[in-house]
């Protein structure tokens, strides 16, 4: 039999899986002061980790482990196997380890391989695009900031009839697209690092899946039992699962106590909002969450738009979401990373749309000169669509590392003023005799909004792909002022002269 082909591999940080169980005989039967000393030890260990204060890259995260044979769960993800044997002899140094015992671990490092991009391991040009950019997110992942954990190791079968490693490229390529597809589905309510483990630990693989939502973990790994990649050609080991605990409140575990308690739940060290990650605060276990008041928001905006027959979600539709960021790169420049990330998402059925717009007024400056100018003062934007929210916030975490990227469309403070409302995107295709109309006309449209009280600014952007698609990007002082001008006549009458010149309804999306 021929030889066949394995696919090319790249690695980047390594991975221990840390499992350790607490000798409660011992924890209840020592005096005070040892239990506070291995607390206090235990927290200096774990927040110095979290910083990764002992490399320069990397990242770890605690979880409180369900059910039998481990209590606790710590992992680290660094550059070399050596931090990894660093981190794991320091924690046997504190007080905390003479209560604990490790009944388990996991040893492995991240990966991507030929099954995900042919073109990367032939040496096909892919640096600075978004394919090289999806990849090191995948070489050099961050830990997500999701409630749950969920761990399992995993071989491929090598039986007499279901052999994995005795099948031609080609299929085990389509098998793993296949199985893809069906993650893609989950895509922002499930996040995963996948880590090799062949010659490190006793299984291939390593899987390490994070949600908000337990049930979504559950979902995804039994639809998946389904795909031949698993039900022909896999093999599981233990799974073992946990919930994420900030270090400070290892006393409030230990004793115990519910957890997170609520005293500080964020798990980052430093601001993460740049790379589209979400904060857990007090609403996401228990109270009214800031997405409740969101939500509520929503609901006011779709039916007041409804009332003019604009598109804008349930119930007239699915909804969707945008994430907009601005970047003052060279367009032609962005557009090609931006290709490459667009062919990433579109493996996504919640993906919708991923393009650059730039200024309407730069726009007709490039058609005139034959040079594609940047927009003033105003950046070009680049606006990704989805179904949904988490959709969204996930994708702003790939785009986020797009050239020159230099503000983020959202909420925020404006002129020392208090946060304002920025949820108002109005997306437009024009008809083609019409397009030089609809720009006059925004023109118009927007010397009214500058007397609005309550306005802050709009945006007339053009996708550079197709000078007909249109976006509008609005941001109020509050909610109030914008819904002022959804009801006022001057929108009207707008929303009844665009029935002439448009193609298709516009359509509104909630900036994520």
């Amino acid at each position: 039999m021929d030889r066949r082909e394995p696919p090319r591999t790249e690695e980047g940080w390594y991975v221990l899986h840390d499992f350790r169980t607490v000798d409660w005989d011992a924890w209840r039967a020592a005096p005070d002061r040892e239990r506070q000393r291995a607390i206090e030890e235990g927290i200096d260990y774990l927040t110095a980790h979290e910083a990764v204060a002992d490399a320069d890259a990397g990242g770890s995260a605690t979880f409180s482990v369900l059910g039998h044979d481990a209590d606790l769960l710590v992992l680290h993800l660094r550059p070399s196997m050596a931090h990894l044997d660093t981190a794991e002899r320091r924690f046997e140094a504190t007080a905390l380890a003479d209560f604990t015992e490790q009944t388990d671990s996991y040893l492995s490092v991240t990966e991507v391989s030929g099954y995900m991009s042919q073109d990367y391991f032939e040496g096909e040009e892919v640096e600075d695009t978004g394919m090289a950019r999806y990849i090191e997110s995948r070489l050099k992942p961050d830990i997500p900031d999701m409630e749950h954990v969920s761990f399992y190791p995993m071989d491929k079968r090598r039986g007499p009839e279901d052999n994995w490693y005795d099948l031609p490229f080609d299929e085990r390529s389509d098998l793993m697209s296949g199985h893809g597809d069906i993650g893609r589905d989950y895509a922002g309510d499930v996040t995963q690092i996948i880590t090799g483990s062949v010659g490190f630990d006793d299984y291939e693989w390593g899987v390490t899946l994070f949600a908000d939502d337990p049930a979504q973990i559950k979902k995804l790994l039994y639809e998946m039992r389904f795909d031949p990649s698993s039900s022909r050609y896999a093999e599981f080991g233990r799974f073992r699962f946990g919930r994420r605990f900030p270090p400070e409140d290892l006393g409030a575990l230990l004793a115990g106590e519910p957890v997170p308690t609520g005293e500080d739940t964020s798990h980052h060290h430093g601001d993460a909002s740049a790379h589209g990650e979400r904060h857990h605060d007090e609403g996401h276990h228990g109270g009214r969450s800031d997405d409740d008041h969101d939500d509520e928001s929503e609901q006011d905006i779709r039916e007041a738009l409804a009332d003019e027959d604009i598109y804008a979600g349930q119930p007239h539709g699915e909804d969707v979401h945008a994430m907009v960021l601005y970047s003052e790169a060279e367009p032609a420049t962005l557009a090609d990373d931006v290709d490459g990330l667009r062919g990433n998402f579109e493996h996504y059925d919640t993906h919708v749309k991923t393009a650059v717009y730039t200024n309407s007024e730069a726009r007709s400056a490039s058609d005139a000169s034959g040079e594609t100018a940047s927009t003033d003062g105003g950046n070009a934007a680049v606006v990704s669509i989805w179904d949904t929210a988490s959709a969204a916030e996930t994708a702003g975490g790939f785009l986020a590392d797009l050239p020159g990227v230099v503000s983020r469309a959202e909420v925020g403070e404006l002129e020392g003023e208090e946060a304002g409302f920025g949820t108002m995107g109005m997306f437009y295709t024009t008809k083609p005799e019409h397009r030089e109309e609809f720009v006059e006309k925004f023109a118009t449209v927007g010397d009214l909004l500058a007397d609005m009280d309550g306005h802050h600014e709009t945006d007339l952007l053009v996708n550079r792909a197709d000078e007909n698609d249109m976006f509008i990007a609005s941001q109020w002082r509050s909610r109030e002022d914008a819904m002022e001008f959804f009801r006022s006549d001057a929108f009207a009458d707008t929303v009844s002269w665009g029935q002439d010149v448009l193609a298709d309804r516009p359509r509104h999306v909630f900036l994520t």
